[in-house]
């Protein structure tokens, strides 16, 4: 029960992260219109590889080290304070290295300067030590009251086209704020550690060996905004964004039971469990097949005019864009399952590694010639094809550590369950009136379908739901 109370908190918040730049964004795309958005895009995704050396693959690599100590208080304080220690030094040499960036890219300097503080708040963010001892709650409550600010900022200050810059400042210092609140906890959570003990370059390495994942995950990632931006224009970065941020929410809901199963299953791994490793992974695998499904179909049936309607006009790129982009919603579904769930976890970090690599290897190949032949929806499907690399590579290097059978059980009923959802919901949206009640009414029809055919077909995921009321009533019994 605490796995599924932490997945349904840290659902909550990456949703409610998402849905706070999405119900300003309605208003912030038509206050500061495609180029003003794109801007944004564009030197955001800029600070974004700064961001990536500051951090260098800490959120992963200190959620599993905690879960490996957090039974040994004073072990676990120690490697708190040593990870946190690199962690700053990272952040200052990231810093640095900004700088002289900003000797040569004089382009945007206003833009540039504001994103930075984006970077300055990676040196306090330590979500990372809550996930290892698996409370979600302190940093839902927290984050959320300060994402629910930053919102409200948004609507009372950013007027007109010229507040690109004052816009650039909210996000980034309702991130920073959002960081600091975690602090007062860790007097609380943790001893008092004598400071000469402290010992961090041994954290070093392991850190840097899942460096090298996050900076190819950050390569199909961000290189896309910014390619799009260098070789077509900064408002097709906007709409990349834009496109992004919508299938992100959806996203939010599957990616989340990978930040709550990485240190549960560390923990199990730590115990030598390894069978009851794979039982976990068996389940989370057709939990996120069943929910993935019908996102990936039901985001696609309504894109061409969720896009258009929401955002306002002058964004209808976005809604092809969505449509395309909706297939990596089940690809990094399963690659978030194997990877963050079972790979990490276990310490296979090579093979974790060489399969983000391998996406961004094919992101690179392939977005010079899909940009210049298809601008947007070429970098899209770059996007789409690396994420089913990835996914491809890591069922490889798990062929005999795993079943497939076991793992794709109940595949093809959600698929079949998904596909015809989006045949009903994709001629209502094309056919019927275009307004949100309809678009309200489709979705609903679109969750009826689906649940009726995924009980119709007895899949898995309907025992599992059953076992878990039966296992609650005798609980309460």
């Amino acid at each position: 029960m605490k796995v599924i109370k932490n997945y349904l908190y840290n659902v909550g918040y990456q949703v409610l992260a998402i849905i706070v730049p999405l119900i300003t964004s309605a208003y912030v795309s038509r206050v500061l219109r495609p180029e003003g958005v794109g801007a944004n895009a564009f030197t955001n995704s800029i600070i974004q590889y700064f961001i990536l050396i500051a951090s260098m693959g800490i959120g992963y690599y200190g959620n599993r080290q905690i879960a490996y100590v957090r039974e040994n208080r004073k072990k676990m304080a120690k490697t708190f304070w040593e990870i946190q220690i690199v962690k700053t030094i990272m952040t200052l040499v990231a810093y640095i290295a900004f700088e002289i960036f900003l000797m040569f890219y004089t382009r945007q300097s206003d833009y540039m300067w504001a994103q930075s503080i984006n970077l300055i708040a990676v040196a306090f963010d330590i979500s990372w030590f809550y996930e290892g001892i698996e409370d979600f709650k302190v940093t839902v409550l927290k984050n959320s009251f300060v994402k629910i600010v930053s919102m409200i900022a948004i609507f009372l200050l950013i007027k007109n086209p010229s507040d690109v810059t004052l816009y650039i400042i909210v996000l980034a210092v309702s991130t920073l704020l959002g960081n600091l609140t975690l602090w007062p906890n860790i007097r609380r959570d943790l001893p008092k550690i004598n400071v000469k003990s402290l010992n961090p370059w041994p954290h070093f390495l392991p850190m840097l060996e899942l460096f090298i994942p996050q900076i190819a995950t950050q390569v199909y990632v961000q290189l896309n905004k910014t390619m799009l931006g260098g070789m077509v224009s900064e408002t097709s970065s906007g709409y990349y964004q834009y496109s992004d941020n919508l299938v992100k929410l959806i996203l939010a809901l599957v990616t989340a039971t990978g930040t709550v199963m990485l240190p549960h299953v560390a923990n199990a791994v730590s115990k030598g469990s390894i069978k009851q490793v794979n039982a976990m992974l068996y389940k989370s695998f057709d939990f996120v097949s069943a929910v993935a499904y019908p996102m990936m179909f039901g985001i696609a049936a309504i894109s061409l005019t969720l896009a258009p309607k929401y955002y306002g006009p002058g964004y209808e790129p976005v809604g092809k864009a969505m449509m395309i982009e909706s297939i990596v919603i089940l690809m990094i579904a399963w690659s978030n399952a194997i990877g963050v769930q079972y790979l990490l976890p276990l310490n296979r970090v090579k093979q974790f590694t060489a399969s983000v690599t391998v996406g961004a290897i094919v992101n690179i190949i392939l977005n010079i010639p899909l940009i210049n032949l298809w601008g947007l929806n070429g970098a899209m499907w770059s996007t789409v094809i690396s994420e089913f690399a990835v996914t491809l590579y890591q069922l490889f290097v798990v062929r005999h550590l795993l079943s497939y059978k076991a793992l794709f059980k109940g595949s093809w009923k959600y698929f079949v369950s998904g596909l015809i959802m989006f045949l009903g919901v994709f001629w209502m949206n094309r056919n019927l009136k275009d307004s949100w009640l309809m678009m309200a009414v489709e979705v609903l029809v679109g969750v009826v379908i689906y649940a009726i055919l995924v009980l119709i077909l007895r899949a898995p995921i309907v025992y599992e739901a059953r076992d878990l009321v039966i296992q609650k009533l005798r609980n309460r019994g």
